[in-house]
């Protein structure tokens, strides 16, 4: 069964899944996050999922940000929506700049490195990477 991370934004929301075996995380797809809910239910459907690995907001003295209030609730909805998939959460501090720094390494041109959507799945893919080291998989 996989894993899907999910970079909640206000905007745009970018998510990263494992592989069956939870082996690699990989950028999967940024929406925008009013057609989360419709995604999230064509995605659940089709796949197997174990596990919501959801970025959470710190700010550098480890209070959270403004968003938080907005990523509790769509964990609550989430929660009752899907019961049987447990939901953690994973200190997404810093994961834009590393994005952002993983596109410069990988050589992409200046115009691709301002799609922030790319930016946003990049993140969620680096969120969900960081739970699996954590979890030790």
């Amino acid at each position: 069964m996989k894993w899907l991370a999910v970079d909640y934004g206000r905007k745009r929301t970018g998510l990263a899944e494992t592989d069956d075996l939870r082996l690699v995380a990989s950028p999967l797809t940024t929406v925008e996050t009013a057609g989360l809910w419709s995604f999230l239910d064509d995605y659940l459907r089709h796949n197997r999922v174990e596990r919501l690995i959801v970025g959470e907001p710190l700010r550098e003295d480890g209070t959270h940000n403004p968003l938080e209030a907005d990523i509790r609730g769509f964990i609550k909805k989430f929660r009752k929506r899907y019961p049987g998939i447990a939901v953690e959460r994973e200190d997404e501090r810093y994961t834009s700049k590393m994005a952002f720094d993983a596109m410069i390494a990988g050589g992409l041109g200046r115009k691709k490195r301002r799609d922030k959507a790319l930016v946003d799945k990049i993140s969620a893919a680096l969120i969900l990477q960081a739970y699996m080291d954590r979890a030790g998989r």
